[in-house]
């Protein structure tokens, strides 16, 4: 295997590798090539190889601070001209696009080597990596579980070490949840702080976020640096940062008052590992000098769940008709996930005034948690509700697909109210904890500070002030010195953790 240390550096490790000549971008490339090309079969992780087109660019890499760094996207909205971008979907896999996301020209700008896309659910719209279109991806720690979702395949791709850092979007916890169940750092940023031009200005009515999961802090603080942008004719601004993040990372937090809750935010009871995972990061930040408090922001549960699922259900009728439009043809149940046609349903059943006042419930508990973060800067959970999922135990099962059906024929407001409120206690089970902060915009981040007694990782969840991830990466940065997680998920070539 060639370059050992390859595994055991992260991205900023290995663009000052670069930097000092050690080693050079062409062979950087070449050794991700062969530890995707050994390891992916076993995950699927990546759908989508651009082997070629990053050789043809490797003699012209921009002198950027992570200049040579092997990088994979998501599958999903990160469009590369030239390269296909299937969103998870039978209709666009294999699509070629035409245009580049500002996000990816600035990726690439700072040296990254952008080789491969990665595995993601139909339009994201699941906490699991199991699509129709693509097949499943699978946990490096246990390949009978779940990476989590939607950006699974990036997570596996780091976890397993075929890349130090790789892209993602959260729109309710799509990058919180895979770095939860892989033992990685991932952190979604204030609203409106990543840009999404030129092909969108939001998605689910400003829930989506997009960052990257990483084995260390001061990757994703760097990848923050380096597309923390302005970008004229966004539809939100972020606060703008007083100090480079990667600067905010390397601060002491001082002594800082956090609350913590055992208690899942929207469904369901946390199971036991996840608590024992609040219960381990606790002692920790109270050894650190931390005051911890138990304590939770108030709010109106059932009613944000409500409005969480009317406002991803119409921005997925947007992106069914959408992608059906580009294919040439009307949508059809046949083109999309039983799933997805679920959401396409309640969202094209979904009228002006609802979503007009789902968005009111919304910002006026933005406004509450707002208040409780005046008193504590940092509020600690369990990042899921219950340890990874096995791999088909959150997919539609085939009494779903018949109901589902039903529904279809018979889209009536009143069945649709009542799926809603099964889909928010029972589909949120494995997931209460993220959807929150993608409603009121907070940056939050999953640390990887535990791990269950079944051997699979526990994430802790951290969220901070609106604007404030200076706090976040400076804490997360003490918590990785307290208590470093690269250790815990030894990688062997050929193969994977835990094998």
């Amino acid at each position: 295997m060639r370059f050992p240390e390859y595994e055991s550096m992260d991205a900023t490790a290995l663009a000052h590798a670069v930097a000092k000549g050690d080693i050079s971008p062409e062979e950087l490339l070449e050794v991700a090539i062969e530890r995707i090309e050994s390891r992916n079969p076993k995950l699927n992780a990546v759908v989508h190889k651009l082997y070629e087109r990053a050789k043809s660019k490797v003699d012209t890499l921009p002198n950027g601070p992570l200049k040579g760094v092997p990088f994979l996207v998501k599958d999903l909205k990160m469009q590369i001209a030239g390269t296909p971008t299937s969103d998870g979907t039978k209709l666009m896999k294999g699509v070629i696009r035409h245009e580049t996301s500002e996000l990816a020209k600035r990726y690439e700008a700072a040296g990254l080597q952008i080789l491969g896309k990665t595995n993601t659910p139909e339009f994201g719209i699941m906490g699991i990596t199991e699509p129709e279109a693509l097949g499943a991806c699978r946990n490096p720690w246990n390949r009978d579980h779940t990476p989590g979702g939607s950006s699974g395949g990036s997570a596996a791709a780091v976890a397993s070490g075929m890349v130090p850092v790789a892209h993602g979007g959260d729109g309710g916890g799509s990058i919180r949840i895979p770095a939860a169940c892989c033992n990685l750092f991932g952190i979604k940023p204030t609203r409106g702080r990543v840009t999404m031009a030129p092909f969108m200005g939001e998605a689910w009515g400003g829930f989506v976020q997009e960052h990257v999961m990483s084995r260390s802090v001061r990757d994703s603080a760097l990848l923050l640096d380096v597309v923390d942008a302005i970008t004229p004719g966004e539809p939100y601004a972020a606060p703008h940062k007083e100090q480079p993040w990667v600067e905010a990372a390397k601060k002491h937090p001082g002594k800082l008052k956090i609350a913590y809750s055992f208690d899942t935010l929207f469904a369901g009871e946390t199971h036991p590992e996840c608590r024992a995972a609040v219960e381990s990061s606790v002692n920790l930040l109270q050894e650190l000098g931390h005051e911890v408090v138990e304590a939770k922001p108030r709010f109106d549960r059932d009613a944000l769940v409500h409005a969480y699922f009317l406002t991803v259900g119409t921005g997925v009728a947007n992106f069914v008709d959408k992608t059906a439009k580009a294919a040439g043809r009307k949508p059809r149940a046949e083109d999309f996930e039983p799933g997805t046609w679920l959401m396409s349903i309640i969202g094209k059943t979904t009228s002006a005034p609802e979503l007009t006042a789902a968005q009111g419930v919304m910002q006026r508990a933005a406004r509450e948690v707002a208040a409780f973060f005046e008193e504590y800067p940092v509020f600690v959970t369990s990042t899921m509700g219950k340890p990874p999922a096995r791999i088909g135990e959150l997919t539609i099962q085939p009494a779903e697909r018949l109901q589902i059906e039903l529904i279809r024929r018979m889209p009536l407001r009143k069945i649709l109210e009542f799926v809603i409120d099964k889909m928010g206690s029972g589909k949120l089970a494995y997931t209460p904890n993220t959807q929150l902060f993608n409603q009121t915009g907070q940056p939050g981040m999953s640390m990887p500070l535990h791990v269950g007694a079944s051997g699979l990782p526990i994430g802790t969840q951290f969220v901070g002030r609106f604007g404030d991830e200076a706090t976040l990466f400076s804490l997360a940065s003490q918590l990785e010195e307290a208590r470093p997680w690269q250790k815990l998920a030894p990688f062997v070539e050929g193969t994977v953790a835990g094998e």
